[in-house]
């Protein structure tokens, strides 16, 4: 159980100073600029939950600096706010770059204490091509198995507008991306897109976190995935919502997230105050 004092700033922004960063720590060896993060943690305090961001780009693409206003607003609400770089499709498959997450993620854990965060509380969050590896590591243990992790350190998964938590379903529905595009990320290899999809591991008893899974309401790709995804999870016994956000689009259901009288975000909020109660 939280204390009552952490619980209160996650409710209520603090307003707090900038936070503490550091930039472009390698949590890999040897260090390589696509295998850093940057942690933001609030000027004071312990045992504060951690936001694990995921940046989107199509698994071939972005950096963890476009987190626009994130890092603030999660500091001032009490969280420790992490983003990583991973490697990319060509250079490596999707699942070498999951698990240059994974080693972000057991960086976060070995280090948390030194950054006033709880090893035991993070939270793994990611936009579109990050929520499907938020999905993933959260989902399939052998990721954090092989950084001798269990998926019980993470306290839930927020993948933002994602079309691929059942890559094989996707290919035979259809959508807007292109089956070229498809076939360079995931392969045409129907067992190797199963792996790669986070609806294969899910399972009861295997500490798989609670979800808040957002999608843009009029996208006709992300809707049936996401409530496709919160279905198996359902079944397995693990806590899933569904936000459909009215009004977005792709990208500003990102930038807005935080935002006051934003919609997703009051969800968001909601959710993160609920898992950190357990």
């Amino acid at each position: 159980m939280r204390s009552i004092a952490v619980l209160f700033f996650l409710a209520s922004p603090l307003h707090a100073a900038e936070p503490k960063v550091q930039r472009d720590v390698a949590y890999a060896e040897p260090k390589n600029e696509r295998q850093t993060l940057d942690v933001y943690a609030p000027a004071e305090g312990k045992d504060r939950p951690i936001i694990f961001w995921i940046h989107g780009g199509g698994w071939k693409a972005g950096d963890k600096k476009s987190v626009l206003k994130k890092p603030q607003i999660f500091v001032d609400r009490g969280f420790v706010f992490v983003a990583a770089n991973y490697r990319f499709v060509p250079n490596v498959t999707v699942k070498e770059m999951v698990g240059d997450l994974a080693k972000a993620i057991r960086w976060i854990h070995d280090h948390a204490k030194e950054f006033g965060g709880d090893p035991n509380s993070i939270i793994v969050m990611g936009h579109s091509a990050g929520a499907q590896m938020a999905a993933l590591v959260c989902t399939d243990d052998s990721y954090l198995k092989a950084e001798k992790l269990s998926l019980a350190i993470l306290k839930g998964c927020v993948p933002v507008d994602c079309s691929f938590y059942d890559i094989p379903k996707r290919v035979k529905d259809g959508g807007d991306t292109s089956p070229a595009t498809i076939k360079e990320i995931f392969t045409d290899k129907e067992d190797t897109q199963r792996d790669y999809s986070a609806v294969a591991h899910i399972a009861k008893g295997k500490h798989i976190p609670s979800f808040l899974i957002l999608h843009v309401a009029s996208r006709a790709d992300t809707k049936p995935q996401a409530h496709w995804l919160a279905d198996q999870l359902k079944a397995a016994d693990v806590s899933a919502k569904v936000v459909a956000a009215e009004g977005k689009t792709h990208g500003t259901i990102n930038s807005d997230l935080g935002l006051p009288d934003d919609k997703p975000t009051k969800e968001l909020f909601e959710f993160l105050d609920g898992v950190l109660k357990k």
